[in-house]
């Protein structure tokens, strides 16, 4: 009884200070509203079907951007936006923090593919920007210095034992949120010294900014790591040290400009067609009856086209915006990850994408789904419901992730 009247004491005292939201001052939110998504529809039978390349009978593009994604941070939740910035690494904010283990002398980045770590899926970052309509705007919050934070947030967990009774209780009776939150600065401002240390993707080093000593002990023990071993840490993308983009991106001499990237996989922009996931989701029904599009992490969903026209695209064309698509996505088990529980799927949707989607010559282990694009433009904006044009089709192979000393020669 004396157990329970503490805990409930403790509770009502704490409660305040757990459950208080963060609003970084003198910021505004990026994105969509909560609970608000263009997406909402996505199970729609219409997608199914193609469309003619014309408008519809409301006067738009029949072929148009459907839902826009941003991944700030790699393998975690997404921001859904409206319209969006784009920059010479993609969309803004997306993929320019990443976390990493420190294992055989080096900081390797950690993903949905790895091993224990599809709990990255329940973490979920926001943007906040600068906005000097906001009534806290100052121009010397640390928050306006650092061009903006990013707010992470990830599930609670109490601690074991009569200590975390308060907040169980708490979290039961739905007093107490059950997500825990902190902030991070979107760039680091001049005095805040964090070291830039090499991070190791695929088979680049780049050097980023280490975010570690701002991670709180919490989210150690969320992830599964100990904080006194500095094991895990957080790396935000280096401007200057981005990664030059060759294999099948068009070159300098083409467009003007090296493509490259923060820490995507591979290329700026990754584009899906609702009509192929629609076909890939009817055949993984049996496994998994509502097979979400959000599985594949792409930036830009579009509607319109048949199933898989997008294949043999070469270039087209976005609200007007010449863009090079590079080649098609080659793809890996991460989308068997269920975004919304974290849960990894056995088999699917892998098992069937490589039953009849190894399509590409340059990789015929693995299947394809979507597109890789490369922008002719290094800055310019895209919106929901611009019009997709093809202006180019052709014939694609993959290229394999070639050696840095291969890259440099431009190979």
């Amino acid at each position: 009884m004396i157990v329970l009247l503490l805990s409930v004491f403790f509770l009502l005292r704490t409660l305040k200070t757990l459950n208080a939201p963060i609003n970084p001052k003198g910021c505004r939110r990026l994105g969509l509203p909560p609970g608000q998504s263009n997406l909402d529809d996505e199970f729609d039978s219409k997608y199914s079907h193609g469309l003619p390349s014309h408008q519809d009978n409301h006067g738009r593009p029949s072929w148009r951007v459907k839902a826009l994604f941003s991944y700030p941070l790699k393998s975690c939740g997404a921001v859904e936006l409206q319209v969006s910035n784009v920059v010479p690494t993609g969309l803004e904010f997306d993929r320019q923090f990443v976390f990493a283990e420190y294992n055989n002398d080096e900081w390797n980045i950690r993903t949905l593919r790895n091993a224990g770590f599809n709990r990255l899926a329940l973490i979920h970052p926001e943007i906040w920007v600068p906005d000097p309509s906001t009534p806290n705007y100052d121009a010397d919050l640390p928050e306006v210095k650092s061009q903006g934070v990013m707010l992470i947030s990830y599930p609670r967990m109490p601690p074991a034992g009569w200590k975390g009774l308060p907040i169980k209780v708490g979290m039961t009776l739905k007093l107490l949120q059950s997500q825990q939150t902190f902030q991070v600065p979107l760039l680091p401002s001049a005095d805040s010294k964090f070291p830039l240390v090499p991070v190791k993707i695929w088979k680049d080093k780049p050097l980023a900014y280490d975010y570690g000593r701002l991670l709180p002990k919490s989210l150690h023990a969320y992830l599964g790591s100990d904080p006194s071993k500095n094991t895990l840490t957080l790396f935000r993308a280096s401007a200057p040290h981005s990664r030059q983009i060759f294999r099948n991106a068009p070159r300098e001499a083409d467009i003007g400009f090296q493509p490259n990237t923060a820490f995507a996989d591979a290329y700026p922009i990754h584009l899906l067609n609702i009509s192929s996931h629609r076909d890939v989701a009817a055949r993984c029904a049996y496994a998994i009856p509502r097979l979400s599009i959000r599985r594949f992490r792409a930036n830009i969903i579009i509607q319109g086209p048949s199933a898989f026209e997008e294949d043999h695209w070469k270039r087209l064309a976005i609200g007007g915006t010449e863009i090079h698509a590079s080649c098609r996505t080659v793809r890996c088990r991460l989308p068997n990850v269920d975004p919304l529980s974290g849960d990894r799927h056995k088999a699917e949707p892998d098992r069937t994408l490589k039953s009849y989607r190894r399509i590409d010559d340059g990789d015929r282990t693995n299947a394809c789904l979507g597109m890789q694009l490369v922008p002719a433009k290094e800055e310019f904006v895209v919106r929901v419901g611009d019009s997709v044009e093809v202006l180019e089709t052709g014939v694609h192979q993959y290229i394999k992730m070639l050696a840095p000393r291969e890259k440099v020669e431009g190979v």
